[in-house]
Parts: structure tokens; C-alpha cells; sequence
């Protein structure tokens, strides 16, 4: 089983647990992303499924990014005032961030956290949480 496929059919098991019916565009919504391997829009998503599954409502598309999200198989970034989502779930690397093109939303991996600076400044706060991420344009888009 290849890389990818192992992936749908974990976010498939999620959902399942999760309470999720399996459907084909759900899965197809899923393949899509992992395919994609960047940040993209809801509306990406609702055109490619809509080329599949003619008259695929947007709604529906957005519904199922947001379970997906809430289910942490996909994580999402605002970009240019727009949300963006991206695979998320069954990633080996442990805890990153992320440098985003803001051109065509590719993305790599940042293997640091700056939190550490952060909590020493933040003495006696409790930190709930934190989202880092660089914008730019990647080697292509430059």
C-alpha cells in the first residue's frame, strides 16, 4: 500500500470513529488534499470536486473541511484573508511550523518552535496554545 493510500485510510478510520459516514467524495475530498501537499482554498477544493461530482454543493465542501479540521485531519492558515487547509493528519514529523508561499501555498517544515522565548517573556501566564507561521514567496514564485 502506497504512502498515500495508507494516509486515506487512516483519515477514513478517523472519520468513521468521528461518527462520519464513508462517502466516495469524502474520501476523494481527503485523496485531493493529500495529493495537493499545500495550503489551499475551500473554493480549490468545491472546483475539483464539482469536475468529479457535478452539482457538489459548496456548503457541502466547506462543511466537511471544517469536520475534517475538527477532527485534526486537516490544519488551517488565514492567507490574504482567506482560510486555507492542508493534510494534517497521520504526519510522522512531531511538533513544527510552517513557512507558506503566499504566491502559490506551497510549504515547508520548520523543525523549531519559538515558544521557549516566549515563555520566559510570559512568566506566570498559561499558554494555551500557539500558531507560528512564515509568509514569503518559495524558490519558484521569486
Amino acid at each position: 500500500m502506497s504512502q498515500s493510500n495508507s494516509k486515506v485510510e487512516q483519515s477514513l478510520t478517523i472519520m468513521k470513529e468521528n461518527g462520519l459516514k464513508y462517502t466516495k467524495k469524502r474520501e476523494a475530498i481527503i485523496t485531493y488534499l493529500i495529493r495537493r501537499n499545500r495550503y489551499i482554498t475551500a473554493r480549490e477544493v468545491y472546483e475539483f470536486m464539482n469536475k468529479e461530482y457535478k452539482g457538489v454543493s459548496y456548503d457541502t465542501i466547506y462543511r466537511n473541511l471544517h469536520d475534517f479540521e475538527m477532527m485534526n485531519l486537516l490544519e488551517a492558515t488565514d492567507l490574504n484573508g482567506e482560510k486555507k487547509f492542508r493534510f494534517h493528519c497521520c504526519q510522522e514529523v512531531g511538533h513544527h511550523h510552517h513557512f507558506i508561499c503566499t504566491v502559490c501555498g506551497k510549504t515547508k517544515e520548520i523543525h523549531m518552535c519559538p515558544m521557549d522565548f516566549f515563555k520566559e517573556q510570559l512568566s506566570g501566564c498559561e499558554i494555551e496554545g500557539h500558531r507560528f507561521e512564515i509568509f514569503g514567496r518559495c524558490e519558484e514564485c521569486r
